[in-house]
């Protein structure tokens, strides 16, 4: 056998386990430790890249503090300073599934608004699809201060509604002076 603080010999290696390796092969274990020392540090990194990444996409913004009608109303603003015409917030009760009715550059929209604490599921989608259609506009589409769950991102495809996220929202506030 052999032990730790030797050389590992390829030809004592293979005679005492049996196993045939690679010609060439000898490693003692400090070369073992400073691979493993160096794996472990590029692990690290990688974690602190991926938490970096995840923390920065959930940075809380003043509109997750926002009550439902309010964020309506701060939505139906950042349209207005996207170019939309015709923006309007409809009633709070029977809107059909449908917050804000807006055009653009000849395209109607109806946009259900969601301001949640967690992603958004395939509810959402459903109500934008009847509200457009409701409404008559040419595109339905879900607003949210957050994210959207895979069967809501299925169901928008096959129903075609747009789905517009958290990053979609910082996207059209970062793009000029939206205050």
């Amino acid at each position: 056998m052999f032990h730790y603080s030797e050389t590992f010999d390829i030809v004592k290696i293979e005679r005492d386990l049996k196993i045939p390796l690679k010609a060439g092969l000898c490693m003692n274990y400090i070369d073992m430790l400073v691979i493993f020392a160096g794996l472990l540090i590029v692990s690290a990194i990688l974690f602190l890249i991926v938490k970096a990444v995840f923390d920065m996409r959930k940075k809380p913004m003043p509109m997750d503090f926002m009550e439902g009608r309010e964020f309506e109303h701060f939505c139906a603003e950042l349209l207005e300073q996207k170019g939309f015409i015709s923006v309007e917030v409809t009633r709070q009760s029977r809107d059909y599934g449908v917050d804000i009715l807006a055009e653009k550059d000849g395209i109607t929209y109806a946009i259900q608004c969601k301001c949640y604490s967690e992603p958004v599921g395939i509810k959402a989608v459903q109500e934008a699809y009847a509200g457009r259609d409701f409404y008559d506009c040419m595109v339905g589409v879900v607003l949210t201060n957050q994210y959207f769950t895979a069967p809501a991102v299925e169901v928008s495809k096959k129903l075609k509604i747009l789905l517009w996220d958290r990053g979609y929202i910082e996207r059209m506030m970062e793009e000029d002076t939206f205050r």
